[in-house]
């Protein structure tokens, strides 16, 4: 049945109502794919449940390594690993005056001032980092669920009224045969009151495909064929973008990181210092017996800009970056915001008027209902009656629907987790 509705939804118009005279008109349904609600479930349950579904996940896990490696790093006994030095020297190829020479060391490098701090400042810049792309990308699947979630709250919306509009036009289709087969109404009332009816049927199989579209693009979001029963919002009392924000918290993290990745490179823009320990056993030239020595080198690298220059370059490139987007969040942020509250205050606005509306259709409504079943009116007029009654209903429910929605958007847009 989907891929029939498929069809439908493509076809030219005649081709559409060739099809559907072809079949019985009862309410189209595609029930191969089906949400079921859920009381348990709420809307925080979701968006969790979505986090943990998220591909990014296996990048935090591997950003936990890095983070468990920087700890590693800096609180290690020496700034880099030692080496051991094996060596021995003749003069079998030379003089050959039966000079032997064997030397063992070990080269161990030396902590260098505020090192230690530097390197503990970055682990623990690298770990905050972590935690707040863990929170940013919660709010960020947080949005992407609200939005699902509200899209198919709007659908269903049109479904149901899609359903009472045809199950309207069938009353209205079996009351018009009655009366022309008691020769009240001609026959054009009623091929006019059955083309009302497969139009009906024609909305109703094209709002249900959306649904079940929407309903799919939710189960792949979240991995859930579950929704919860309610998941309306509490508008938040936060009138301002502050940085408690995850998407800043974030970026001041990063900022955070590059800042300690720039002061820990001017500590280390020269290699760090060796302390070289060795025993020597030798034997000098025409000598029979062996000398043997113990002795201590100490090695100092020099800096160099060959060495420093890019390193700091490279530093101050990613502070710079950090800071753009941080700037570059913060007016998305701010855009964003506004523009939720001004949709806010637009659809309560809006409702007021398209209150009235709605009332005013539905008592014409009954109206026309009443003067076409007398005969004062004819079927055109009581048509035109409910297609401005059902406008007007479709009008209200869409705008409630749209006020949950964006009160969504502005919890949304403020940073608060459901």
């Amino acid at each position: 049945m989907l891929f029939f509705g498929c069809i439908i939804m493509r076809a030219p118009h005649s081709l559409v109502l060739t099809l559907l005279l072809l079949l019985p008109i009862t309410s189209p349904a595609d029930e191969s794919f089906k949400l079921e609600r859920n009381q348990k479930l709420s809307l925080s349950d979701v968006v969790s449940q979505a986090v943990a579904h998220h591909p990014k996940q296996r990048v935090f896990k591997a950003s936990s390594g890095v983070v468990e490696a920087r700890n590693l790093q800096a609180s290690g006994l020496l700034p880099a690993a030692p080496a051991v030095i094996f060596g021995h020297q003749n003069d079998v190829v030379g003089s050959n005056r039966n000079l032997n020479q064997w030397e063992v060391g070990l080269e161990l490098p030396v902590w260098m001032p505020d090192q230690r701090a530097a390197r503990e400042t970055m682990a623990r810049g690298v770990k905050n980092e972590l935690e707040s792309s863990r929170n940013s990308l919660a709010l960020d699947v947080a949005g992407q669920v609200r939005d699902a979630l509200w899209s198919i709250g709007m659908l269903d919306g049109d479904v149901a009224l899609a359903e009472s509009q045809y199950q309207t036009a069938q009353a209205l289709q079996g009351d018009v045969e009655k009366r022309w087969q008691a020769g009240e109404l001609a026959k054009t009332d009623v091929m006019m009151a059955k083309n009302i009816t497969l139009g009906a049927s024609t909305i109703l199989l094209r709002v249900k495909a959306e649904l079940q579209h929407a309903e799919h693009r939710y189960w792949m979001l979240t991995g859930l064929k579950e929704l919860p029963q309610s998941f309306a919002e509490t508008l938040n009392a936060k009138e301002n973008i502050d940085d408690t924000h995850p998407w800043l918290v974030e970026a001041n993290s990063k900022t955070e990181v590059a800042n300690g990745q720039r002061d820990l490179v001017r500590i280390e823009r020269r290699e760090n210092p060796q302390v070289l320990i060795n025993a020597r056993r030798e034997r000098g030239a025409f000598d029979q017996l062996y000398n043997d020595s113990v002795g201590v080198s100490i090695r100092v690298p020099l800096d160099a800009q060959v060495r420093s220059a890019p390193m700091l370059a490279s530093a101050e490139m990613e502070i710079a970056q950090a800071m753009s987007e941080r700037e570059r969040r913060r007016l998305l942020l701010v855009s964003a915001f506004h523009e939720a509250k001004h949709n806010l205050e637009t659809i309560s606005a809006q409702l007021i008027l398209v209150e009235q509306q709605h009332k005013l259709s539905q008592d014409g409504l009954q109206l026309a209902r009443k003067s076409f079943s007398l005969g004062e009116s004819d079927l055109v007029s009581l048509l035109r009656s409910q297609s401005v009654a059902y406008e007007a209903e479709r009008a209200l429910t869409s705008l409630r629907t749209q006020q949950q929605w964006n009160i969504a958007r502005y919890n949304q847009a403020i940073g608060v987790l459901p």
